[in-house]
């Protein structure tokens, strides 16, 4: 499939990467490396370490998704439905959208946790080449059937989810990160 053939589910999932993306370029326009470092509270992220852990959790993502994908390949899973989360997977997307809701905040594993002020333009970068890997990813793996082949969610043990529902976690979590790293920068300015 070329891309001018690309099915609408896979065009929407390369959309709201691209959709991120601007965001992001947007949120550190004027932005400083200091500034991008602030942290408003002590216990609060910067906007750099909100990419830095976007960066490092969809390295980790694709790092555990990958595997059942080149499987899939070889046992020629081609696509059949949409790469769409289904019921409980759509909840556990919904979940990670913003804005946060305080009774849904979730404490980050230990291995997708920021740097400690990284410079916001390396973060940035990071960030970039992250979703670079998402659209390598899905360009690479997005004729295979992304709503059976399943993959160990790296962070809850035990539990498998779909490669259609780990591409739009992804995508959702960039949005709670970007959404909080705007509050970030609104309350700069407000100070």
């Amino acid at each position: 499939m070329g891309m001018g053939e690309i099915a609408a589910d896979i065009r929407s999932l390369f959309e709201q990467l691209d959709a991120a993306e601007r965001d992001a370029r947007l949120l550190v326009t004027d932005l400083s490396d200091e500034e991008g470092a602030r942290r408003i509270t002590p216990d609060s992220w910067s906007v750099a370490e909100c990419f830095d852990h976007l960066a490092v959790a969809n390295r980790v993502y694709l790092a555990a998704m990958r595997g059942p994908a080149a499987e899939a390949v070889t046992q020629g899973k081609l696509r059949q439905h949409d790469a769409v989360p289904g019921l409980i997977g759509a909840w556990f997307v919904k979940a990670m959208e913003p804005p946060v809701r305080t009774y849904l905040k979730m404490k980050s594993p230990q291995k997708i946790r920021p740097r400690q002020s990284p410079p916001l333009s390396r973060a940035h970068e990071d960030f970039a080449a992250s979703q670079n890997d998402v659209r390598s990813f899905l360009n690479l793996y997005s004729g295979l059937d992304l709503t059976l082949v399943r993959f160990p969610n790296p962070f809850i043990s035990g539990v498998r989810f779909s490669l259609a529902i780990g591409l739009h976690v992804i995508i959702a979590h960039e949005r709670r990160h970007l959404w909080q790293a705007w509050q970030l920068r609104r309350a700069m300015t407000e100070r």
